[in-house]
């Protein structure tokens, strides 16, 4: 109770009165993808409950930049949210020259809201069954196997150069435009390997077309529940999760960030949107907005070692 007497009356007031007007959702990517089925799956229910549309804008561009500028440009209270991935709140700071936002400074946490697993797969020529012989295999060839990813600092490349750092390999970096078209010359037996979205992989790990060695999160995946995680497979401590999560404009009353996560926690874990959201790859996974703060902080930190012991540019 002492916390709640600290705050300023007009907090209350302004809380009291929430939400009187529609509220703006900005997604960070174009309609499709994971953050706008993300926003969309949760929307319905978040304007229900608390009596007010809520719109889905859709804001591409720069990685998620131009998503996390205009938030970090809004007011705040409480009307405009954003749910964001690991490039926009905490990877793109310290890879882009000249961003005018930084996501510590500028965003206040709401929720986590899905963890994403990376898969990492290989072209079936490659003669390796495990993580173990991926790392032996690197080490006796350095620099001669390829591996893909949807662009210079996504987080298939982040994770697969964190990877090359834990285990003292060193790999060749083919950066595409997208998933898509890196999975087609890993098919094509063009690369070797691709540290891949689970909704790219999954069709061809099912098909066998490809082999799937091991999941990139801390802990397995539900969508592939057979695979070992990395860490489990021969690299203890490896972690790279392809995640998403909600913020809103720091300082913004407190009571409204408590009840925006009150109402978000609630959508994300009803059964449906859960199974919408798992269809796309995506595991739902809510917090406290003080646990999500935490965790974008501590990856901001880590990536940000990767970029630099890497060296990595942005295309």
């Amino acid at each position: 109770a002492m916390v709640a007497c600290s705050a300023a009356p007009q907090a209350y007031a302004q809380a009291d009165a929430y939400p009187s007007r529609p509220i703006r959702f900005i997604a960070a990517n174009a309609p499709g993808g994971g953050l706008d089925i993300t926003a969309r799956a949760v929307s319905p229910k978040l304007a229900a409950a608390l009596g007010q549309q809520v719109i889905v804008d859709n804001r591409s561009g720069a990685a998620g930049s131009v998503a996390s500028d205009i938030v970090s440009k809004s007011a705040p209270d409480g009307y405009t949210i954003m749910v964001g991935s690991l490039g926009g709140l905490a990877v793109n700071t310290n890879l882009y020259k000249g961003l005018t936002y930084n996501p510590l400074r500028d965003f206040a946490a709401i929720t986590w809201a899905t963890s994403g697993s990376n898969v990492v797969v290989v072209h079936p020529s490659v003669p390796v069954k495990s993580i173990q012989e991926l790392i032996a295999l690197a080490k006796a060839q350095p620099n001669k196997l390829t591996y893909g990813s949807s662009g210079a600092g996504n987080a298939g490349h982040l994770g697969s150069e964190l990877f090359c750092i834990m285990s003292g390999i060193k790999m060749v970096h083919v950066p595409y435009k997208g998933g898509a078209p890196a999975m087609i010359d890993l098919l094509a037996g063009q690369i070797q390997l691709i540290f891949s979205s689970a909704p790219t992989a999954v069709p061809q790990v099912k098909a066998g077309k490809i082999r799937a060695l091991a999941v990139t999160t801390a802990r397995r995946s539900v969508v592939l529940p057979e695979l070992p995680t990395v860490a489990e497979a021969g690299l203890p401590g490896f972690e790279a999760d392809n995640w998403y999560g909600i913020v809103t404009v720091m300082k913004t009353p407190r009571p409204i960030i408590d009840r925006l996560n009150a109402e978000l926690v609630r959508a994300l874990e009803s059964p449906d949107v859960k199974q919408l959201l798992l269809t796309q790859g995506l595991e739902v996974r809510t917090s406290t907005p003080q646990e999500f703060g935490s965790y974008m902080r501590s990856e901001f930190d880590k990536w940000a070692k990767v970029i630099k012991t890497a060296g990595i540019v942005a295309n």
